[in-house]
């Protein structure tokens, strides 16, 4: 690693620090908010937690606002969320689809398990066109090089959402593996305003 990605690594770091940290601040009302909501419409906590691998395969507990129904929650993640999926709930239609649910991974990146930008965490032995990711990209495991992101280059070119068909799941991980080779604290910005703009103000989350 040069010295040069070293600096740029570990500015990352302390504009993902500030970054979180400011953005809990001013998000806390709407998170109590929207804990209060999920906690109105069905039983059971307001947060979903479920292992995710994270930089150098190590494994950490990602945390996502609960969009399901309490009984149909999996922490396995094997079976990944499709269009007009039934056991997601009306409040959780809507958090998905603005990225609400995400917010609470802002923890994740303050403590340090993902970054703001980064390839997307998955979970262990993701599945991927019904077959193993690591099976159908056989350099997968190069996406685990960096933190995990809220949002990553793949996102901000439309990798996002189940992976049924191979040419995306594949797709998907060129672009992580482009973004960990091309890294630069320019290219993450431009990452995330290309996010805030798709997902945030257009309401294209999944």
């Amino acid at each position: 690693m040069t010295s040069r990605r070293q600096v740029e690594l570990a500015i990352k770091r302390a504009f993902d620090i500030v970054v979180s940290l400011l953005a809990l601040i001013f998000l806390g009302p709407l998170l109590i908010m929207v804990t209060l909501a999920i906690r109105l419409s069905d039983p059971g906590p307001a947060l979903f937690r479920q292992p995710r691998v994270g930089l150098g395969g190590r494994m950490f507990t990602i945390l996502k606002f609960r969009s399901m129904y309490i009984e149909h929650c999996n922490t396995e993640g094997v079976k990944q969320t499709v269009a007009e999926d039934d056991r997601v709930m009306p409040l959780g239609r809507f958090l998905r689809r603005t990225s609400i649910d995400e917010l609470p991974q802002l923890l994740n990146v303050l403590r340090g398990d993902m970054s703001l930008v980064g390839p997307r965490p998955h979970v262990g032995g993701q599945l991927a066109a019904g077959m193993p990711y690591e099976q159908l990209v056989p350099y997968y495991s190069y996406r685990r090089h960096m933190r995990p992101g809220l949002t990553g280059w793949a996102q901000a070119n439309g990798y996002r959402g189940p992976t049924t068909q191979s040419e995306q799941a594949i797709g998907r991980i060129d672009h992580d593996v482009a973004y960990i080779q091309n890294f630069s604290l320019w290219l993450d910005l431009r990452i995330m305003l290309i996010t805030m703009q798709r997902e945030f103000l257009r309401g294209t989350g999944s």
